[in-house]
């Protein structure tokens, strides 16, 4: 036997204060519901809601960890620029200058590469201590 669908024919008016109203929002946008009515729905008939959570510690770690990676892809095509112009230069002198104005660019990879990693050490031990 098919179960019939239900049909949603009858209307609940109301009225809410403005704190409520806010309360009933931010419930509704931390919830897996897709809409307000859903949610609410839920609410009235005591049925579970599954509600978002947010790691603060992961969120900070990955807002730097994404700055970090942004500058060094900086870092990165600055230095691939300057490996296509190494390339195609055949003059000796200009070589050696090429090396002496590029071991900044190395130095200040090789500091963002320190930064990363005491960043996911830090994130370790605040995370071990969990």
């Amino acid at each position: 036997m098919e179960k019939k669908p239900q049909i949603r024919d009858h209307y609940l008016h109301i009225r809410l204060t403005e704190s409520e109203i806010k309360k009933i929002n931010a419930g509704f946008s931390n919830s897996t519901k897709r809409t307000q009515t859903e949610y609410i729905r839920s609410i009235l008939l005591e049925k579970p809601i599954t509600i978002y959570t947010r790691n603060k510690s992961l969120d900070e770690f990955l807002e730097e960890i994404i700055l970090l990676r942004k500058e060094l892809i900086s870092i990165g095509n600055n230095f691939n620029q300057s490996v296509r112009k190494l390339h195609m230069t055949t003059d000796v002198p200009e070589i050696k200058t090429w090396a002496i104005l590029n071991e900044s660019s190395k130095q200040l990879i090789f500091k963002k590469i320190e930064d990363i990693e005491d960043k996911i050490i830090q994130i370790d031990n605040k995370w071990s201590q969990e």
